[in-house]
């Protein structure tokens, strides 16, 4: 078991890849004072087209990995297909630590949507999970959301591949406005994955100024600094950690092929121009 946690501690972060680079940019502004180590697990990757043991496995392992090796004081699920998976089980896990997962904003959106007809762009695995159903059951019945998995999507922000990008995104672009519930009434789209967040210019240009898209990065940033807060474990600011000093602020680590990690970090700014990613080998 970890040893308890101390504000002075980071907070460990995680997603199969890329993705939640656009959670910790959030993070990083909502808590500039925070040091944070960042794992892309792109060597096990994608979550979002695997099975729930394989998710579960090694959101255990990450998990793992951060408590023993870093000592976080808090961690951060920023994949909502290892959310629906594993954030049950790893607060079970580590009662004591703090666990900030995320979901699909469907609650804001509905709240947003002045049609009632609402997009939810997620991989096959967050939309078949229980916990998306659950949280789609809670929704008023006034509002009609229009489910999309985005087979491929991912992955493709994931290697950069833009002609993928664009194609992909503009096919499931058109399901969604083609589907016979209303789809061409859609006025607000919910990005279920956190990598679509990298790529919102392109989906935003794609559907036009006349739909909203929204994200779930800020309100997980926010529910980050409320769970530190009352567990009195904010880091005063200027003060750093044993891992790692207030000059570096970031660590980032992929399981993968670093220099992917490495051009992302350079495409999608998270607050540290010169931040570069390390190999880690967690099999």
């Amino acid at each position: 078991m970890p040893s308890p946690a101390t504000a002075n501690g980071p907070i460990g972060v995680f997603d199969s890849g890329i993705g939640g680079l656009s959670v910790l940019a959030a993070l990083k502004r909502e808590l500039p004072q925070e040091q944070f180590v960042y794992i892309g697990d792109a060597g096990h990757a994608p979550y979002g087209e695997r099975d729930t043991a394989h998710v579960l496995q090694r959101s255990q392992r990450l998990a793992d990995y951060l408590c023993t090796r870093h000592q976080v004081k808090a961690l951060v699920l920023a994949c909502n297909t290892a959310t629906a998976a594993a954030v049950a089980r790893l607060r079970a896990r580590y009662p004591s630590l703090p666990i900030v997962g995320i979901e699909p904003a469907l609650k804001p959106a509905a709240a947003q949507s002045t049609s009632g007809v609402v997009a939810v762009m997620a991989t096959r695995s967050t939309l078949a999970s229980d916990k998306f159903q659950t949280l789609l059951s809670a929704q008023p019945p006034s509002v009609r959301f229009i489910l999309q998995a985005c087979d491929g999507l991912a992955a493709a922000i994931e290697q950069a591949d833009l002609p993928a990008i664009e194609s992909l995104s503009q096919r499931y672009l058109q399901a969604l406005r083609q589907h016979p519930d209303g789809g061409k009434h859609i006025d607000t789209v919910v990005l279920g994955c956190t990598h679509y967040a990298l790529i919102s210019d392109t989906l935003g240009s794609l559907w036009g100024p006349q739909v909203s898209l929204i994200e779930a990065g800020q309100p997980v940033a926010r529910r980050t600094r409320q769970v530190l807060q009352a567990a009195d474990l904010l880091q005063a600011v200027g003060q750093g950690t044993a891992h790692m000093p207030p000059s570096s602020g970031t660590q980032c680590l992929s399981t993968g092929d670093p220099a992917l990690l490495d051009q992302a970090l350079r495409d999608w700014q998270v607050g540290e121009p010169n931040l570069r990613a390390s190999a880690l080998y967690l099999p």
